[in-house]
């Protein structure tokens, strides 16, 4: 169990994220200069502006660090946080090799293709230009601030994914922190409610994890090694089922939350995982529930119970290991928290090995000492019998 809490503590700490480097000294083409800006706090950007508060108005100028052939955007979303709603100005590099400039509203979180295109934002762009130099996209704008409220929802993306030409999908990790709520009066940011849900998913990935990823693999080990040595039983049966019990329940948490997830992500649909999730769920379930059907010792039907209950016990372990490296490869946390799951697994494969090798050997030991007593029972059943025989 010592490397399950391990693994427990270093998922539910706080993840790490790159710290902003400050945006003072910045400088900009045409001998732009801003009043304000804000070192935002994930993906290399910054943000500098000019507020004009006799008309409600904003220079805008975001930068980015991305490949010269990657995408950068930042929006304003009026209504809401996140990017559902958001109204986007998007640097991409053009057929022409110069850097396009696209405003785009976003109305969900699976945007079709054709959604993303150059159109008119809810509030009124007065300018836009972009370029990029030294490793940085600039998105240079002069836009309105929706009703005239200086305190905006802002949204920040950058990727490399391209398709048909133009800017499509983007990573998760940094990527669904990206948004804050910015006083483009006072120069302040706060930390909107996005964080939310990339939390929540971070509980979903650490309750599987822990579930059908450390506790299921734990109860089998136990289950099929420890009933070898006598002085375990009937301890090592209680044990199995605390650990397959507590993994069921912990694990249908994470599914549950795995649901809630995907409600409130329509239009984003993880196919593979969803898929191994469900598949999952219901032989754990039939596994759980077939505890209460387990035949006796003596029964005829105990030998085929027992198969299916290894074969399906083997299965649950598989997929789960095969689903948790999926959950990484959607979540793309730091790279530590997927090593140190790869170190808990190789670890109790090891110890796997090392009580295969043992049990045999007691196995092997028992089998030859029990060979052995009954063949110096017969023999001394066949003595005895020509000693009566002689007495007779």
């Amino acid at each position: 169990m010592k490397p399950a809490i391990i693994f427990l503590c270093l998922l539910l700490s706080v993840l790490d994220h790159g710290s902003a480097q400050s945006c003072d000294g910045e400088t900009f083409s045409s001998n732009r200069l801003y009043t304000t800006c804000n070192s935002l706090a994930y993906l290399s950007a910054s943000l500098h502006w000019n507020y004009h508060p006799s008309n409600g108005t904003v220079d805008v100028a975001y930068r980015a660090q991305q490949s010269s052939g990657g995408w950068v955007a930042w929006a304003i979303n009026p209504n809401s946080s996140g990017m559902v709603g958001a109204n986007a100005f998007l640097a991409f590099p053009g057929s022409n090799g110069a850097v396009t400039v696209y405003t785009t509203q976003f109305s969900s979180t699976g945007p079709q293709l054709s959604d993303v295109k150059d159109e008119n934002l809810t509030f009124t762009v007065y300018s836009k230009e972009g370029e990029y130099s030294d490793g940085y996209y600039t998105i240079y704008a002069t836009l309105e601030l929706p009703r005239n409220d200086t305190k905006q929802n802002t949204v920040w993306q950058a990727s490399t994914s391209f398709t048909n030409g133009v800017p499509y999908g983007h990573p998760s990790g940094d990527n669904y922190k990206s948004q804050t709520n910015l006083d483009f009066l006072s120069g302040t940011a706060v930390s909107t409610g996005g964080n939310s849900r990339l939390h929540r998913r971070n509980i979903h990935g650490v309750l599987n994890a822990i579930s059908w990823g450390v506790l299921m693999p734990i109860g089998i080990i136990i289950a099929r090694y420890m009933k070898v040595f006598k002085s375990a039983d009937p301890a090592w049966f209680y044990l199995h089922v605390a650990c397959q019990v507590s993994g069921y329940i912990i694990g249908v948490s994470g599914w549950g939350l795995g649901i809630k997830l995907g409600k409130d992500s329509a239009g984003i649909t993880y196919h593979k995982h969803r898929d191994l999730a469900i598949a999952l769920f219901c032989l754990a379930t039939v596994q759980v529930f077939a505890l209460f059907l387990r035949p006796k010792k003596d029964h005829k039907y105990r030998l085929y119970w027992k198969i299916y209950h290894l074969a399906v016990g083997y299965s649950i372990v598989i997929l789960s290991v095969v689903n948790i490296f999926e959950g990484f490869d959607i979540l793309d946390p730091a790279k530590k928290w997927k090593r140190a799951y790869v170190a808990i697994i190789v670890t109790l494969g090891a110890i796997a090995l090392v009580l295969e090798a043992v049990t045999w050997a007691i196995y092997l030991k028992r089998r030859q000492r029990e060979s052995e007593k009954s063949h110096h029972g017969a023999n001394g059943a066949n003595r005895y019998g020509v000693r009566e025989h002689e007495m007779l």
